[in-house]
């Protein structure tokens, strides 16, 4: 389902979706359960039961029969939503785009419990309509570009828009050489989590899920005991890219549950089953990945528009060592 930017999703959640030529003739019920196969037709006919599926804006019967064009409307419950850092900030705006700093404990998009607590939700409701151009994870902080406008969204999405993202990363180990990491990111098969990727420079057999991808890495300043600072300037956009490459160098980023030394601490926090002790092998409260620089020319002008996002303090203050300085 794909999900429109309106006042009144705002509100509430509202994922939307419309029946294509190929599920026309199907049941509702049975297009709900085949397509979305999180639930089976008893629970989605609970969901229906409960008023939170509109067809047309209307209440449907679960045997209704979908027409090619229905509009399918799914109003889940409000869920409470766990707490997050809702304080961004603002490096530049104008009519046409706008560049905000977010911070490390905040979902972009909606996702999962997270609807009001996103940094979609608190832009949408304060300029309107707008439109992310680059991404970044809810631990991710850093500088992150919007556009107001479609023209201006269609302008900075287009292939070969110049825009250069330069992120800092503090990992695990002694990084001392630059290195141009161009390869590939492939699914890492040995990991319990489907998600997991990992970077290599030649493509083993029956690799799965292939990206190229390439990330040049520069050492910063001096490294404290055991960890040091990286620069890292992406050529390519993965998902992963960054967190993925450092852990497969043999650098892992500090605080990352998923690409840190145990994966394991990522399949107990989804669990619900991390303990204190587990907290003190990730050092940091969260991965210490953040989008520190951010180049882009303006979509309306052409001019050339640099903003550096504020280094947070964690990166400084690891606990027990002496402090690391760029």
């Amino acid at each position: 389902m794909t999900r429109r930017h309106t006042p009144e999703s705002l509100e509430r959640r509202i994922i939307r979706t419309s029946v294509d030529w190929s599920c026309a003739g199907t049941r509702l019920i049975d297009y709900l359960a085949g397509r979305f196969t999180y639930r089976d037709v008893d629970a989605w006919k609970k969901v229906i039961a409960a008023g939170e599926i509109r067809v047309n804006h209307a209440a449907p019967d679960p045997e209704q029969l979908l027409q090619m064009h229905d509009l399918i409307e799914y109003l889940p419950r409000e869920l409470p939503e766990p707490e997050a850092d809702l304080d961004y900030h603002i490096l530049y705006e104008d009519d046409d785009v706008l560049v905000a700093d977010k911070p490390g404990n905040l979902c972009m998009h909606p996702s999962g419990p997270f609807f009001r607590h996103t940094l979609w939700h608190l832009l949408c409701s304060r300029y309107g309509d707008i439109h992310f151009i680059n991404r970044l994870d809810r631990e991710t902080s850093g500088a992150l570009l919007a556009a107001k406008t479609k023209s201006a969204a269609a302008k900075l999405q287009k292939p070969g828009a110049d825009i250069v993202k330069t992120y800092l990363v503090l990992v695990e180990g002694d990084f001392r050489q630059e290195t141009d990491a161009a390869g590939f990111l492939i699914a890492d098969t040995r990991s319990a989590v489907h998600k997991k990727r990992r970077f290599v420079t030649a493509l083993p057999e029956g690799a799965a899920n292939v990206e190229s991808c390439r990330t040049l890495l520069t050492p910063v300043g001096s490294p404290a005991a055991g960890f040091s600072l990286v620069r890292a300037r992406l050529f390519t956009g993965r998902m992963h890219q960054i967190r993925a490459t450092m852990c497969s160098l043999g650098y892992p980023v500090v605080g990352d549950k998923l690409y840190g030394p145990d994966e394991k601490l990522y399949l107990k926090i989804r669990d619900g089953e991390l303990t204190d002790a587990d907290r003190e092998k990730l050092i940091l409260p969260r991965q210490a990945l953040h989008s520190a620089e951010l180049a882009f020319n303006h979509p309306r002008t052409g001019e050339r528009m640099c903003f550096d996002a504020p280094v947070p303090q964690m990166f400084h203050d690891l606990p027990g060592k002496e402090p690391l300085r760029p």
